[in-house]
């Protein structure tokens, strides 16, 4: 079987690992939560939420390992995060605009955006065979500079969603989704958004 490894456009999750120079490689690879602190990786034939747990378990390690404080849980950006995985194999559209809808929209309709100030991320990616583990999705994510901006990034808490089925002809594709989001007591000033970046499937807005 042909696998297959999707994490918006391949070359440019890819080719950018390969390209890092050797201190960039070590500290991404530090980065990495082993197995002894974040079980359940690799292995594929686990419940969805086990292995989702263990994204979130990477996650937090390479926050933590970057001197930044641990993703809290919200039920709203779960929700979200499983609605955007679904709208992407419903659809077939590996897409922040699956469905024709915006990338937010979930995040709406759950309730998350309902706070006068809020910044929101989305990660996405698939993977057919190994390459759509916990582990390889991951790292993938982490060696494009706009996932890892995400993964990273200023947020305090965070969805995850795992659903596997048939997407762009391939049968089996494991389907990921991060939500990230945030809350601020006042209400800005003024209203900023920032562009999402269309090609790289990871996306930003604040509010």
């Amino acid at each position: 079987m042909t696998r297959k490894l999707i994490v918006a456009l391949t070359a440019f999750a890819l080719v950018g690992a390969l390209i890092a120079g050797p201190a960039q490689a070590r500290r991404l690879s530090a980065l990495v939560a082993p197995t002894s602190v974040c079980p359940h990786q690799t292995d594929m034939s686990l419940p969805d939420g086990v292995q989702e747990q263990a994204m979130r378990c990477m996650t937090n390690f390479a926050r933590q390992h970057s001197g930044l404080g641990k993703l809290g849980n919200a039920a709203s950006l779960d929700h979200s995060a499983v609605r955007k995985t679904d709208d992407v194999l419903r659809c077939d559209a590996f897409s922040h605009y699956a469905c024709g809808r915006q990338f937010t929209y979930w995040m709406q309709r759950s309730g998350y955006l309902a706070a006068r100030c809020w910044r929101a991320g989305e990660n996405l990616a698939w993977g057919t065979g190994d390459l759509g583990s916990v582990r390889q999705i991951f790292v993938a994510w982490l060696h494009s500079s706009e996932h890892r901006a995400n993964l990273l990034g200023r947020y305090s808490q965070i969805g995850i969603a795992l659903s596997v089925g048939d997407l762009e002809g391939h049968s089996g594709a494991h389907v990921w989704t991060q939500e990230f989001g945030s809350h601020c007591g006042a209400a800005p000033k003024r209203h900023h958004i920032t562009k999402p970046h269309f090609g790289l499937r990871t996306a930003f807005r604040a509010h």
